[in-house]
């Protein structure tokens, strides 16, 4: 008799782990820090507790979210609005189905010897590194609300930083970079760098979102999916803040060879501190006018329509 019952137990969980439900997210970037949520969820059990067998795709140089989304390579993407929107108005049909990242971490840092002191006077004619491929959307924007612009006789000369903005700092082949207030550690090295942060200039976007394509909320099973990988991001957030040492030896198994100190985690949660993983209408309204600012040179030709949906968080967060 106990042999049966091992045995019909062991179909059993054989059946349950055979009917977890796939799903691909897609990264921004290389496993870190500000993934931290996603990796504790995936490592700790949560989407498994949720029935959920997840894929996690890094990102990385010219690996775009929406075009992972586009292709079918992933369900679901984590990416800053500036360029999901963007994707949206060029005919791609992505949705924010939750927000993670209350504030933003988005930087421009400049030498101490260039002299910029006053972004607006001073950047027009230098040379500021920028993440192309989307990224870039975020900063043409706080140029665009300064006033400045990227194009034109007085412009603001933007060039590649995919190989680091600290090495072109330190080879004076840019006057600033972009940065996000958790890549500071990276540069702790440069002399007296002088620090502008998008959140005190009013440019602020909102960052590290999850999008998905309209035909996913439109299948029941996959909007189920994506109601119980909500959820479970969710929980593996909430471990982040109470677990924060558990969180730094996930994120150093997940990529040995980049660093997972607090310092760079303890900035993260800044950013996602009193996030319930819901978007706040305000905000992105907010991001879209910023995204319209700009005349010609606007990131956006006009505001969005059904870009985001709260569908998904009401059921998760419920």
């Amino acid at each position: 008799m106990f042999r049966l019952i091992a045995a019909a137990a062991l179909t059993l969980a054989a059946g349950a782990a055979q009917a977890a439900d796939a799903l691909t997210l897609q990264l921004r970037w290389l496993p870190q820090a500000q993934f931290a949520g996603y990796l504790v969820a995936r490592e700790r059990g949560f989407y498994a507790a949720e029935g959920l067998d997840v894929t996690i795709l890094p990102g990385g140089p010219g690996i775009v979210p929406a075009e992972a989304l586009a292709t079918g390579r992933a369900d679901v993407a984590v990416d800053w609005m500036p360029p999901a929107l963007a994707a949206r108005e060029s005919g791609l049909p992505v949705v924010n189905i939750a927000q993670p990242f209350a504030r933003s971490g988005l930087m421009l840092v400049c030498r101490g010897d260039s002299g910029i002191t006053d972004l607006r006077r001073d950047l027009p004619g230098r040379m500021v590194g920028s993440w192309f491929g989307g990224d870039d959307q975020a900063l043409r924007a706080w140029l665009n609300n300064l006033g400045l612009s990227a194009e034109g006789a007085d412009a603001v000369r933007l060039r590649d930083q995919a190989a680091g903005g600290a090495t072109l700092l330190r080879d004076k082949r840019a006057d600033c970079v972009t940065a996000m207030s958790y890549d500071l550690p990276a540069l702790s090295d440069l002399s007296g760098p002088i620090i502008f942060r998008a959140e005190d200039h009013g440019a602020a976007s909102l960052e590290d979102g999850l999008y998905t394509l309209e035909q996913n909320l439109r299948d029941p099973a996959m909007a189920g999916r994506l109601v119980r990988f909500v959820r479970a991001t969710m929980k593996g957030w909430r471990h982040v803040e109470a677990h924060p040492e558990d969180a730094a030896a996930v994120l150093a198994a997940a990529d040995p060879a980049r660093p997972a100190d607090r310092q760079r985690l303890e900035e993260v949660l800044r950013l996602t501190a009193g996030s319930s993983g819901a978007l706040d209408p305000v905000a992105a309204g907010r991001t879209v006018q910023r995204l319209l600012a700009g005349g010609a040179g606007a990131v956006l030709s006009h505001p969005p329509e059904r870009a985001w949906s709260d569908r998904i968080t009401a059921a998760a967060l419920k």
